[in-house]
């Protein structure tokens, strides 16, 4: 059994060192497991310091974020058939409701010593507490159950977010505090006095203990004055619980600190204080160990007294100075990327730009044009990668086959960064080498094993964006650290312009606010539905669950051809988007619906619209009114109890315009007898030939479009 041991344990040795012989042998292969740098509270400060000069020194920040959640509602998710203003209102929705648990701070720096970059992930947990008193409620956001539950299968450490996390106040957040707190402190040092003696004796016992607390304090003031005049010390004040009344010095005054008494007391003795002595002053101070001082302090004059109460004032005001200045927490890191305006480099970040708009710098503009024109005020070089991959025909080929997201992109262009990442490349070009640096640890193969970790997506971003630029015909060889990368001539067609839907291709211009024209970065997206027209577009909520889109489509060809519809859009089960193949067919399916509602007669019950208003609940508009409804800070689940929360009441929107109201009272003044001139007889015309099976549907359409031509002429 003894030799059994000893063979085992030679056994053991001899693989040990067989082991450490491969690792040399083959060190290139090795892949360290050192950590990114995580950032939590306790290590934040030293952190910061740390990463001012890595961001001074870089030549681009690539960031990442983690959120608790991407859409508050099924319906609130990007559709093709949303307009780049609506897709604009749902970013913004999402940002304001949901919460940034990571946040990923990459800087890249090119050390031509090496000819490679040197990165430096970090890796910051932050969670909104509210650390100061004042300033509103406590924070509130959402969480979307698959977005947790994604963050779970990547092992993220809620509790170590929650317990840990770095908190923060919005630059408007940080004014508003300092505003609320001087007000406060200032109405507080007014109203003293006012409280004192707004403060009812009504009661035996507090009539005794004011007349208690009279003679105390008159002892311990008169002893006060009797020992200044005879040069000696001041004395405790004699009393049955000393610990109640002490004798200190306050701001070079003697003064009488009041302990173990209930806030009611000590108001009662501010009363006796403001009523009954010109030269005692009664103070409140916040104490070093964060806890309040009650004093009574001597006072010589009625200016020394001023004095006093500005010294006070002027504590209050450093101390809440100080606690804003602490509870500002990770905004520090975004006014660092700010104020050294350096290129950053995000992976499909609209949506991430406006969390850090909406956390850190105030609150969202209610349009695309004055949120885009904020951005590129404080990020004048903004670069999405995803723009970048579907904007250079040698990446597209191979793209097409996989996808653009940036896990996958990171395994086709940057194979041999982290081991783990095993993936075919992408092209002849050569790669371009990224060192990690965390701490004092530095390797060209690293692996943090921490896939969808924001540190660790931040530091795959600048990997694929350095990649991207190098098969651009960047050579960092000759890459200057006075260049700003975002000037460059290859890159800076590129600069500041982000996906707002990789749906659909649209692209907004953070210079501009405008959308891009069709180009070469949507080229190679699929199209699901025939091109959208906005103004053909019609809405239409409420109607039985029952009802499918191919029912909706029947009910409307019926009336107005075959060839009236594009197409149908399901938005939720309670809401479609009818897409008709003329802007006009909008107004008369909108008149048509309200004419058969308001007449609620036979005929317009065996009309084909039965169907579709079958119930009574049954709401249409144009696009704007979708417009209207994505625009409210309400997320109901269901899109027609989203409507109903509006206070949409209306079963059919409003079409008349001054120019159609015109129109019908010069019609009305041409043929005053005869009211079938008007639209609404027209209308009624259709719906009785109808009816009785005068006409066929086509020809239904084709009299009401001769009509209304000859009406316009």
């Amino acid at each position: 059994m003894k030799k059994q041991g000893m063979l085992v344990r030679a056994l053991s040795k001899t693989l040990a060192i067989a082991s450490f012989t491969r690792s040399l042998c083959s060190s290139s292969t090795t892949t360290p497991t050192f950590a990114l740098k995580n950032v939590t509270k306790s290590n934040f400060e030293s952190a910061l310091g740390d990463l001012r000069r890595l961001v001074r020194d870089a030549d681009f920040v690539a960031v990442d974020l983690e959120m608790t959640g991407v859409t508050s509602a099924p319906w609130r998710e990007s559709f093709e058939f949303d307009r780049f203003d609506i897709r604009y209102l749902k970013v913004k929705d999402s940002a304001e409701k949901f919460a940034v648990v990571q946040f990923g701070v990459c800087p890249f720096r090119w050390d031509h010593s090496k000819q490679s970059f040197v990165a430096h992930p970090h890796n910051f947990y932050i969670f909104p507490r509210k650390e100061i008193p004042v300033g509103g409620r406590s924070y509130e956001f959402l969480c979307q159950t698959t977005s947790i539950d994604f963050l779970a299968r990547y092992q993220f450490d809620f509790n170590l977010c929650i317990q840990e996390g770095i908190s923060y106040l919005s630059r408007g957040q940080e004014d508003d505090a300092l505003r609320n707190l001087h007000s406060m402190y200032e109405d507080e040092l007014r109203c003293n006095s006012r409280e004192a003696r707004d403060t009812p004796v009504v009661r035996i016992a507090d009539v005794l203990f004011t007349e208690r607390m009279k003679n105390r304090i008159g002892e311990w003031r008169d002893g006060l004055l009797l020992n200044r005049n005879h040069e000696s010390e001041t004395q405790e004040i004699s009393n049955d619980s000393p610990q109640q009344f002490q004798t200190i010095f306050f701001k070079m005054r003697p003064a009488l600190l009041l302990n173990g008494f209930t806030s009611h007391q000590l108001r009662l003795i501010q009363l006796v204080t403001e009523k009954h002595y010109e030269d005692l002053v009664f103070v409140r101070e916040k104490a070093e160990t964060s806890s309040v001082h009650q004093l009574i302090v001597y006072v010589d004059s009625r200016n020394d007294r001023d004095l006093v109460m500005k010294e006070v004032k002027d504590g209050l005001h450093k101390e809440a100075e100080t606690k804003i200045k602490a509870a500002v927490g990770f905004r520090h890191v975004i006014d660092l990327l700010s104020s050294e305006q350096k290129l950053i480099v995000g992976h499909n970040c609209f949506l991430d730009i406006a969390h850090i708009y909406s956390k850190f710098l105030g609150p969202l503009p209610l349009t695309a044009e004055e949120y885009v024109s904020s951005v590129n005020k404080y990020f004048p070089y903004i670069i999405d990668t995803k723009i970048l991959l579907n904007a250079n025909d040698m990446h597209l080929p191979m793209m097409k086959k996989s996808c653009t997201s940036l896990s996958k992109a990171f395994a086709l262009l940057c194979p041999e960064i982290a081991s783990s990442v095993q993936g075919p490349g992408l092209g002849p070009k050569p790669r371009v080498k990224v060192e990690v640096q965390v701490d004092d640890m530095r390797s060209l193969n690293w692996n943090s094993g921490a896939k969808h970790e924001a540190g660790y997506d931040a530091f795959m971003t600048g990997c694929v964006f350095g990649q991207a630029c190098s098969h651009l015909g960047y050579d960092f060889k000759l890459h200057s650290p006075s260049t700003n990368l975002a000037n460059d001539k290859k890159l800076q067609k590129h600069v500041n312009l982000l996906y707002l839907s990789w749906i659909n291709g649209d692209i907004i211009d953070l210079r501009t606010g405008k959308r891009t024209a069709e180009s070469a970065y949507s080229n190679n997206l699929k199209i699901q539905y025939p091109r959208i027209v906005f103004q053909n577009i019609a809405l239409i909520w409420g109607f039985l669950p029952k009802i499918k889109a191919r029912e909706i489509r029947e009910c409307i060809t019926k009336v107005f051809g075959l060839n009236s519809v594009s197409s149908v859009y399901h938005l939720d089960e309670t809401a479609v988007f009818v897409q008709f193949s003329k802007a006009a067919l909008v107004t008369d399916f909108l008149q048509l619906k309200e004419t058969l509602e308001r007449n609620n007669d036979p005929i317009s019950v065996l009309h084909p619209f039965s169907k579709l208003l079958e119930g009574g609940n049954t709401r249409a508009a144009t696009y704007e009114s979708y417009k209207r409804i994505c625009s409210s800070p309400i997320s109901e689940v269901l899109f027609a109890d989203q409507a109903e929360a509006m206070g949409i009441k209306w079963k059919t929107e409003s079409l008349e315009s001054n120019r159609e109201v015109e129109t019908q009272e010069n019609e009305m003044a041409a043929f005053p007898n005869t009211s079938d001139r008007s639209e609404s007889g027209k209308i009624n015309r259709i719906i009785d030939n109808l009816a009785r099976g005068h006409i066929r549907d086509d020809e239904a359409i084709d009299s009401s479009y001769t009509c209304e031509a000859q009406l316009s002429k």
